[in-house]
């Protein structure tokens, strides 16, 4: 075959070279898995600014937020305001497999959104738990973790849909009904965190600051408001490019991340939604978890200032030798 084709009216190139060292798998594996799983990947990407990572042939991964110039004029985008960075970015909106086609050409392997649509009023779409369990852990730490996080939720009422994050951790998604604060989600997301560190503290932490985890799994609460999440199905930069791909509880133990790679997981899917399957019917965020969640400092606020007081007390410590 060549290495020059044309799908859903995208002009594919170089599909036969190595997508990153590691990958053991082409752009055009890449392609076809992107095709294979598209309407269902489509279903998670749609109306939601979307960040990408790309590896161009010889180079560091990046991100990318804003499109470039180059983009057509067809695809779907939307601008917003970064008041990180004080200025506009133009984000794309991936409303059908020919923009994600597109991407793919671009090799962009991972597909990160926002919880929030692309109209804000809606409010997030679901609550997020990222967690992510040490370098020298197994996978298993992350499972036993997401356990906690499930009972946590079913102790208030609530039930999400879990997926490998295609890295070494997983994701639980709670779908939320129409019009929760992001405030308030971030709070219930703090709460939800904390409750399941105190069912198991010697498994699970909610430490933001790395070195005091102490080989724990970490409870990643952030993921609210304007934060980002790799989207269901997406590749991800690592060896063997595994997807994040959704589990069903009752199969949770018997799987690990590299059970679904680029090459894989489509045979795997078959006609198959699991994420659709498992997902539960949207809730009402709890008045009790809102309320507990704002009593909980913000993580990465707390961390900023304690790593300035511990910066202050090195320095002192210095100073006085």
């Amino acid at each position: 075959m060549g290495s020059e084709e044309v799908r859903a009216g995208v002009t594919l190139t170089n599909l036969d070279k190595p997508l990153f060292d590691g990958a053991e798998a082409t752009k055009r594996d890449l392609v076809d898995y992107l095709e294979a799983v598209g309407e269902r990947m489509v279903r998670q990407l749609r109306d939601r600014p979307l960040s990408v990572v790309r590896v161009r042939p010889g180079q560091e991964p990046f991100m990318q937020k804003n499109l470039p110039k180059y983009t057509p004029d067809w695809l779907h985008r939307v601008t917003v305001w970064a008041e990180s960075s004080r200025r506009e970015v133009t984000y794309a909106l991936c409303d059908d497999v020919r923009t994600l086609l597109w991407f793919g050409n671009q090799r962009a392997i991972e597909y990160h959104t926002t919880l929030l649509l692309a109209d804000h009023s809606t409010g997030p779409t679901h609550l997020v738990l990222d967690l992510d369990p040490p370098a020298e852990q197994p996978f298993r730490q992350a499972v036993l973790a997401a356990k906690l996080i499930r009972a946590a939720l079913h102790n208030d009422g609530l039930d999400g849909a879990v997926k490998t994050s295609g890295a070494k951790g997983v994701h639980v998604f709670v779908p939320l009904r129409p019009g929760a604060a992001i405030e308030d989600v971030a709070a219930a997301t703090r709460a939800i965190a904390a409750r399941a560190e105190r069912i198991d503290p010697d498994l699970a932490t909610t430490a933001f600051i790395r070195d005091d985890r102490a080989g724990k799994v970490f409870l990643d609460s952030t993921r609210a408001g304007g934060g980002t999440v790799v989207a269901t199905y997406s590749p991800r930069i690592r060896p063997g490019t595994p997807v994040s791909f959704p589990v069903a509880w009752s199969d949770l133990d018997n799987v690990g991340p590299r059970d679904f790679t680029v090459r894989t997981a489509a045979a795997l899917l078959g006609d198959r939604d699991p994420w659709a399957v498992e997902m539960p019917a949207p809730y009402a965020l709890p008045a009790d978890l809102v309320e507990e969640g704002h009593t909980i400092p913000i993580a990465r606020v707390q961390a900023m200032h304690e790593g300035k007081r511990r910066a202050r007390a090195r320095r002192a410590s210095a100073e006085s030798e």
